[in-house]
């Protein structure tokens, strides 16, 4: 996985943010209607796509989308 095609997948699942938007800069807050339903949908891209089980205290401490990438990135490479 690299963050371009991370970029990509996120993209891909929330319909309602405008193509090229998210960058790894991108702060998470900044997505349009950002909230839970987001959160739930991250969470379950990580479990499907890269078996990382995220929790939400995890997911609260992130703030942009380099900073969820190497989350999920070291959650692969070092499972509980």
């Amino acid at each position: 996985m690299n963050i371009d095609e991370f970029i990509q997948k996120l993209q891909a699942e929330f319909e309602d943010i405008p193509a090229g938007f998210l960058k790894p800069e991108t702060k998470i807050t900044d997505i349009e209607g950002w909230g839970s339903m987001h959160a739930l949908i991250v969470i379950a891209l990580a479990d499907t796509e890269y078996g990382v089980t995220l929790k939400g205290d995890e997911l609260r401490t992130i703030q942009s989308v380099q900073e969820l990438y190497n989350l999920i990135e070291k959650n692969q490479n070092n499972p509980a």
